[in-house]
């Protein structure tokens, strides 16, 4: 026992009624915490360092960018994820080609992060913040010309933007501000040469899909069921894409 304000409290009492006592979420199912940027912070953390380890690493770029196949087809690919490098689905959305290019990125990522990682929780941001990637990626991979290289955050960025819109609606907020960012930033991407639109769209439509199954599943003891069900089944249908392209680029 020991002593308390009133009387005394058994410590092995007091633990089971913690356990009883439910944790208090938000209306789309994440749980509430302190921190609402944690997450958002470890991944521009983690853009910067590859950022600033790529001048010290010969060739890192070259190495983990997102590519297809090279040589390209009919000759049978030496690199790329048709060869066997998977990982650069990957890798390739924390690599970024210049100055301007990560610190546009981090900014967006720092504005809208941290909003969509307190409504969806920790895990389902993180989630949804990699499905988009790897989706903006993916679209790249069975879009683009296989020898093309590909770099950057931006599908992923996208993906947030796509479910910051999704959200907002969910919750009857203005989407008036994200639809003029958003329509502002795909001008740039189909008007600017050398960007990759594919991996904008395929980022903008995966981080949307997720964020709509987020939002509209029912609300109850289901709902974190229904939620990993939902970014369970975007994880296959990429990976089935990928098998696919695969596939056609080394018959």
């Amino acid at each position: 026992m020991r002593s308390a304000s009133v009387g005394f409290q058994c410590p092995e009492c007091v633990a089971e009624g913690n356990r009883g006592v439910r944790t208090a979420r938000t209306a789309l199912g994440g749980q509430l915490t302190g921190d609402s940027s944690r997450i958002t912070l470890i991944l521009i953390a983690i853009n910067v360092a590859v950022y600033v380890i790529g001048f010290g690493v010969r060739d890192l770029t070259g190495r983990f960018a997102m590519l297809a196949a090279y040589p390209p087809p009919p000759v049978q690919a030496v690199f790329g994820v048709a060869a066997g490098e998977y990982y650069r689905l990957v890798t390739g959305a924390f690599l970024h080609a210049g100055l301007f290019h990560i610190l546009f990125n981090m900014f967006a990522l720092s504005q809208v992060g941290p909003i969509l990682e307190g409504a969806l929780g920790r895990v389902r941001f993180l989630a949804l913040y990699l499905l988009a990637a790897l989706g903006g990626s993916v679209t790249g991979y069975l879009l683009a010309p296989p020898a093309q290289a590909s770099v950057g955050a931006s599908g992923a960025i996208f993906g947030l933007f796509g479910a910051y819109y999704v959200v907002v609606r969910r919750l009857g907020g203005d989407t008036g501000p994200i639809m003029v960012l958003l329509v502002i930033n795909l001008v740039i991407t189909f008007a600017v040469p050398g960007i990759d639109w594919r991996a904008h769209v395929g980022g903008l439509v995966t981080g949307a899909a997720l964020a709509a199954a987020f939002a509209y599943a029912p609300r109850g003891p289901r709902q974190a069921t229904l939620h990993a069900a939902a970014c369970a089944a975007v994880a296959i249908a990429l990976v089935v894409a990928v098998v696919l392209r695969t596939a056609a680029l080394t018959a």
